[in-house]
């Protein structure tokens, strides 16, 4: 019996991360709803949990059009000059 894998081993590539806060105090969030079920409760209860902790701000939510799909480029314009953190969220 001959037995045939399609795996094939993964192709390395660099991976930048972005810089991250020193401190939350005071920053302003940006959310990425991404349309699963409480994907907007999720958010909102950690928005919240942030503000009274570290006095974070909303100032910016954009929702997906389906959990599979991207946000739109004006989107992601707008985050980047309206936000300094940026937290897309999950449901189920």
């Amino acid at each position: 019996m001959k037995l045939f894998d399609p795996t094939s081993p993964p192709v390395p590539r660099e991976l930048r991360l972005a810089a991250r806060p020193e401190a939350l105090r005071g920053l302003r969030l940006g959310l990425v709803d991404n349309t699963k079920y409480n994907s907007d409760t999720l958010l909102g209860k950690l928005a919240e949990r942030l503000r009274a902790r570290h006095g974070t701000t909303v100032a910016l939510t954009s929702r997906k059009r389906s959990p599979s799909h991207e946000i739109d480029e004006a989107a992601v314009h707008a985050l980047r000059r309206q936000a300094d953190l940026v937290i897309s969220g999950i449901g189920d």
